[in-house]
């Protein structure tokens, strides 16, 4: 049987959409990851395999490939966990695949069937928007951040178990962005440096007009001092 499940991907510092490809056929057991993933999005079936078996699924005893489309494109990280997951589990028909007509699925699946949040969440989530998709199926730890995607809603989850409880048509709370606290003393305030002169008057101006940042500079220089309290003269 074969399913198809949206999900998005990074490779160095670009994120774009990826859609899954199971299929679950005839032939001895196996697994096949092709679409040119690296070695983190390569070792899935090692921690998909015990996650089925802790989640209480069944483990596929058929022949499982996965393709990641687009296979010319290069892709890192465990961000395709979850997708695969819920792919593997469609195809053997312990998932129905109703619910994921416009709705991307991110998160990096844990030996226990815990889901955890993966890098660039933000931008994966984006990528998936862009690419069409509506609703976004991610670890709860990662969806604030996901949420920040106004116009995208997000389903946060836990478990791998909370997601198929999803799928079979259990609501799950959409998770809202959590604003910064400008006053969070885990930030610091730029009110605290003394010199960087230029760099300061870059980071009002940016803050101000809502432009990028980009801080060249030596180790130590203070490029990561002044990035982190940028929040603490935005807006709330």
């Amino acid at each position: 049987m074969l399913s198809r499940v949206r999900t998005a991907a990074l490779w160095e510092l670009e994120a774009f959409p990826v859609e899954c490809e199971i299929d679950v056929g005839p032939g001895l057991p196996g697994f096949v990851l092709v679409g040119l993933p690296d070695t983190a999005a390569r070792e899935a079936r090692e921690r998909l395999w015990p996650a089925f078996r802790n989640a209480g699924f069944q483990v596929p005893d058929r022949r499982v490939t996965v393709n990641l489309a687009p296979a010319e494109r290069r892709k890192e990280g465990a961000s395709m966990d979850l997708a695969v997951a819920l792919g593997i589990l469609i195809a053997t028909s312990q998932a129905p695949a109703e619910r994921l007509g416009d709705t991307a699925v991110i998160g990096e699946v844990a030996l226990d069937g815990a889901l955890r949040p993966v890098r660039g969440t933000l931008a994966l989530a984006e990528s998936a928007w862009r690419a069409g998709a509506r609703t976004l199926l991610c670890a709860g730890a990662g969806a604030p951040e996901a949420a920040l995607v106004a116009p995208l809603e997000v389903i946060a989850v836990d478990r791998l178990v909370d997601a198929v409880a999803w799928l079979r048509g259990e609501e799950r709370t959409r998770c809202a962005p959590a604003p910064a606290d400008p006053f969070d003393p885990n930030v610091g305030d730029l009110a605290d440096v003394r010199g960087q002169t230029v760099a300061r008057r870059v980071l009002e101006i940016a803050a101000a007009g809502g432009h990028h940042v980009l801080l060249v500079g030596p180790p130590g220089a203070g490029k990561s001092m002044l990035a982190r309290r940028l929040p603490s003269i935005l807006p709330r």
